[in-house]
């Protein structure tokens, strides 16, 4: 199954070029249908590029708190030089949404560029 998601230029970019693996999102409806080796087509905001990739692993925590204890910050899009901070996600997802839902790490690799 092929899943589409919108990304901001930036996580594009990071995923396009390798570095962002882990794709961070809310455990809502939409991504509860998502099974290990389906496939996620990114939509970049800015671009319009599009970018797929292969489902390899899904990580279900109760907050990103939690999450952010288990993956290292450059794979979940960070640079080396910044602080992975998990209230970062509240600018896309409200607290009162994430104890609802609980929220999902993604682990994707690319598989085609277009």
């Amino acid at each position: 199954m092929i899943h589409e998601m919108k990304l901001n230029n930036r996580p594009f970019k990071s995923i396009k070029n390798g570095t962002k693996t882990i794709e961070l999102r809310l455990y809502d409806e939409k991504r509860q249908l998502l099974k290990v080796d389906d496939l996620i087509e990114f939509t970049n905001r800015e671009t319009l590029e599009k970018i797929t990739t292969r489902i390899e692993g899904l990580y279900h925590y109760p907050s990103f708190e939690e999450l952010y204890k288990h993956f290292d910050k450059v794979s979940m899009g960070y640079k080396e030089d910044e602080e992975a901070n998990p209230s970062d996600m509240q600018e896309y997802y409200s607290k009162e949404e994430q104890e609802k839902y609980g929220v999902l790490g993604i682990k994707i690799k690319l598989i085609e560029k277009e």
